[in-house]
């Protein structure tokens, strides 16, 4: 969270008193599940995560949590509401997380955490606008192409059938454009 935003010392010592919930995940083990509630953020310290949604006989994958990230189940967080989606646990995994009410007591205690917070949903929102960009407008060897670009790193983490359902084709056109390439 640190490249985000400028924090002192005093900063830094106040956020890791109360990122304090450690927690380890094993492989194929869920973080949430639809009807859950979330109630945390959390910070990746090791693993990945896959982020989706059912959808009729399959799952319609939506984005990926791996070391250095932030993950939540947003919906859930902000509106208190039951998620609708999973966050499942692809490798082993450990998390730091906070609870949402200490962060928002944090934010109120520091123009600093609220700029942070500010930073991080601007950053996303405008990540979830240009996926959707992407998937309205170009090919599929197009969205491999700017992922390949964007987020190169995927590809060593994430399998291939998750990135696939990702940019919404099958695994075997994703194995034919990356052949083809």
């Amino acid at each position: 969270m640190q490249g985000h935003s400028k924090l002192d010392q005093n900063e830094i010592d106040l956020l890791h008193s109360h990122w304090n919930r450690s927690n380890k995940y094993k492989r194929q083990q869920f973080l949430i599940q639809p009807g859950q509630l979330e109630h945390f953020i959390h910070f990746v310290e090791e693993g990945t995560f896959r982020i989706f949604y059912p959808y009729q006989d399959q799952e319609i994958c939506v984005g990926f949590a791996y070391p250095q990230t932030i993950l939540c189940a947003y919906p859930s967080l902000i509106r208190s509401l039951p998620s609708k989606y999973y966050i499942q646990c692809l490798r082993a995994s450990s998390l730091l997380s906070i609870s949402w009410s200490d962060y928002q007591l944090l934010m109120q205690s520091s123009e600093t955490f609220k700029n942070l917070w500010l930073k991080l949903t601007e950053e996303a929102l405008l990540g979830k606008i240009e996926r959707e960009a992407e998937m309205l407008t170009f090919s599929p060897a197009e969205r491999l192409e700017r992922l390949q670009k964007r987020s190169p790193h995927i590809f060593q983490l994430i399998p291939r059938k998750y990135i696939a359902s990702y940019l919404r084709m099958s695994p075997e056109t994703l194995s034919r454009i990356l052949s083809n390439s």
